[in-house]
């Protein structure tokens, strides 16, 4: 049998290809270099806006200052320009919970 977080990190895996691989490198691609937003290798437990390698954080993301936390992920989410006013992401928000869940857990560790 495989593990339930197992599965809900592969879910999650399909959740981010619908949902983010068209801005952003996905956690387990070798590249984490940015596209049109940060690579979101290594997302969880990183500080909003700090990735070295992306220049073009909006002035909102850099002040909020929050770590990436599973809630913090579940929130931004949910409603990014509710919870981050002023981000740039253009993407409106995920609504399911269960899927955010599963995105946090691929985030987290990618299959």
């Amino acid at each position: 049998a495989v593990p339930a977080a197992a599965q809900t990190a592969s879910a999650g895996k399909g959740v981010f290809a619908r949902a983010c691989a068209s801005c952003h490198y996905a956690p387990d691609k070798a590249d984490d270099q940015p596209r049109i937003g940060p690579s979101l290798k290594g997302v969880v437990g990183r500080k909003a806006g700090t990735l070295a390698s992306f220049k073009r954080y909006s002035p909102a993301m850099k002040g909020y200052g929050k770590p990436w936390t599973e809630a913090n992920l579940d929130a931004y989410l949910a409603a990014p320009r509710t919870v981050v006013k002023g981000t740039t992401m253009g993407y409106v928000g995920l609504k399911d919970p269960k899927q955010r869940a599963d995105l946090i857990a691929y985030l987290k560790k990618p299959v």
